[in-house]
């Protein structure tokens, strides 16, 4: 298992060591040891959740309120996306900054998202199927979204027709979030993860 820090700090890609043979394949998508030494704390797992995509669908992009925030560890189990991770944290070195990483069912790779950060993905095959584990349960009041097309943001989708839903067509900009103090902050981000340290 081979973590890579991404361009935002925190969050990680993830890529698991494959064992095939003519039977099949065995491999270990999550270690909780191995999360915990890179990231600096254990995952809390509170809920895990299945999303299955048509092509073109994009969805996000999505955060939640810290404290106590939601970290997520997803996986593509069936087709492929290119998922996008945005730092949401004002103040952030990288705020306001986007990566992609494309999840699918043959490289079976991860991405580890802390609390603060943003999530979107865009499903590039039909039947695009999303395994996640979060560290919270879902808390309609405490999550919130920026509109996955804002110009200001300018991800570079992969798709000429991106299919949304209602509620992320009607999700802010990133500049009226940031207006309305809708986002979480870099330092009260720090100080949470530090807490979940001193566990």
């Amino acid at each position: 298992m081979k973590f890579r820090e991404l361009s935002i700090p925190g969050a990680f890609e993830v890529t698991p060591q494959q064992h095939g043979d003519p039977r099949g394949l065995f491999m270990e998508w999550y270690r909780f040891d191995k999360l915990s030494e890179v990231v600096g704390h254990p995952l809390r797992l509170a809920q895990g959740n299945l999303s299955v995509s048509a092509k073109d669908v994009v969805r996000g992009i999505h955060f939640a309120d810290v404290p106590p925030g939601q970290a997520k560890y997803v996986s593509c189990v069936r087709g492929a996306v290119l998922d996008v991770v945005v730092d949401l944290r004002v103040g952030s070195p990288a705020f306001g900054r986007w990566e992609f990483v494309r999840l699918d069912e043959d490289d079976r790779r991860s991405v580890y998202i802390p609390e603060g950060l943003g999530h979107g993905f865009c499903a590039l095959t039909d039947d695009a199927t999303l395994s996640y584990v979060c560290s919270e349960t879902y808390n309609p009041t405490g999550e919130h979204g920026i509109h996955p097309l804002d110009p200001d943001l300018g991800i570079e989708w992969p798709t000429d027709a991106p299919q949304l839903s209602a509620k992320d067509e009607q999700a802010p900009t990133l500049a009226e979030a940031l207006e309305s103090n809708l986002l979480p902050r870099w330092d009260e981000c720090q100080a949470y993860y530090a807490s979940l340290r001193a566990v």
